[in-house]
């Protein structure tokens, strides 16, 4: 019988406490550390996880040391992402990391030379996309033949407190990747541009803006429409939003809550079961766990991931700008700001072996017998 993944989770706040019950609970982790500039919180976490006992620190490279952990768990807001799993990475460990992947694209595709410099994987949970709705629906809109164009309206009003709520673009960076990101698995393709506009409406408790509709097209010619808002008292969605898919044989629909369904122009879809892929971060843990100790490339690995948070990088520039975004400027642009602000000799070599960084991105992820 394997023995459990030992595993330093860093973050102890709101999402870090639903990551601590999460990895308590899956037999095949064993957590050994919990790293928090508030030790307080650390010790908290502790007992959210069931044992006061577990080791805690403010320093992770000490903590993994002191413990002996295989993984680490990056729970900590965007700002610390980079240097966080940097940190892990650096010290020869794989690391799951909330979403975004970084909190610039720049930063992302720093910490995808570094996955390649170190051999260590990074994976990114995008936690909404491990759900057996989702995966149904992708496979009623393979049934649709030729698609033409997928919508999502999203509408909710929940009061965070804390960071949410005094960031820039809080809709688009924060929620709006989650949708994005489903988009780009249900598609099976990679945007090409996007125009965007985003607004605060004069109720909103928010100090970013809090709604936006963006039209991307995709590969292909199709088009992605997104409208959303963080401030939409009533009648609200779901949290996955509600979709729905135009093809040449018929529609798919989804309301983010119940199962989907397709109509062939009146005859119901009735596409062939997917295998689970598990329950949002428990499934996006279980996918990891799985990850180290097979050496597959699982859905998350930061080089496929980048795209998702590229196009909210475009979705926010055009916003500001006005004007349509194309893709690759943004990737190129981040690219270079990548390469000019790298310190590492290792990984700035791995940045500029690159040639395209869409091709990077999509061929650039470590060998599957190199994750570890």
């Amino acid at each position: 019988m394997t023995a459990p993944l030992r595993v330093v989770q860093v973050g102890a706040g709101g999402m870090g406490r639903a990551w601590l019950k999460t990895a308590a609970a899956d037999p095949d982790v064993e957590l050994v550390g919990i790293v928090d500039l508030d030790l307080d919180a650390a010790r908290a976490g502790a007992g959210v996880a069931g044992d006061p006992t577990i080791p805690v620190g403010t320093d992770l490279s000490a903590l993994i040391a002191e413990t002996g952990a295989e993984a680490v768990l990056d729970i900590t807001v965007p700002v610390a992402h980079h240097p966080v799993t940097l940190e892990a990475l650096r010290a020869g460990l794989p690391v799951l990391g909330e979403k975004p992947a970084a909190q610039t694209v720049a930063e992302a595709l720093a910490l995808a030379a570094a996955a390649e410099a170190t051999g260590k994987l990074f994976m990114v949970s995008q936690s909404r996309r491990y759900n057996d709705q989702l995966v149904a629906f992708r496979q009623h809109v393979r049934g649709l033949g030729a698609i033409g164009g997928l919508d999502t309206r999203f509408a909710k009003a929940p009061h965070f407190g804390g960071f949410r709520e005094e960031m820039d673009d809080v809709l688009l960076l924060d929620m709006a990747i989650h949708a994005f990101d489903s988009a780009r698995y249900v598609l099976e393709r990679d945007p090409v541009s996007v125009y965007c506009e985003s607004w605060n409406p004069s109720w909103s408790w928010y100090r970013g803006d809090a709604a936006a509709a963006a039209v991307f097209t995709f590969e292909d010619d199709v088009r992605y429409v997104y409208d959303g808002s963080w401030c939409a008292p009533g009648a609200e969605t779901s949290w996955n939003g509600d979709w729905r898919a135009s093809g040449a044989a018929g529609t798919a629909l989804w309301d983010g809550d119940h199962d989907p369904w397709s109509d062939l122009d009146g005859t119901p879809g009735t596409p062939a079961a997917a295998p689970s892929v598990g329950n949002e971060i428990a499934g996006s843990l279980a996918s990891f766990v799985r990850a180290v100790r097979t050496g597959e490339v699982p859905d998350g690995e930061v080089h496929g991931n980048v795209m998702s948070l590229t196009m909210v990088d475009a979705a926010i520039a055009s916003a500001r700008s006005g004007r349509r975004i194309v893709i690759d400027e943004v990737l190129e642009q981040a690219h270079a700001t990548a390469i000019e602000h790298e310190q590492d000799p290792a990984i700035r070599e791995r940045l500029t072996a690159w040639g395209s960084v869409r091709g990077a991105l999509s061929t650039g992820s470590p060998d599957a017998a190199a994750l570890g």
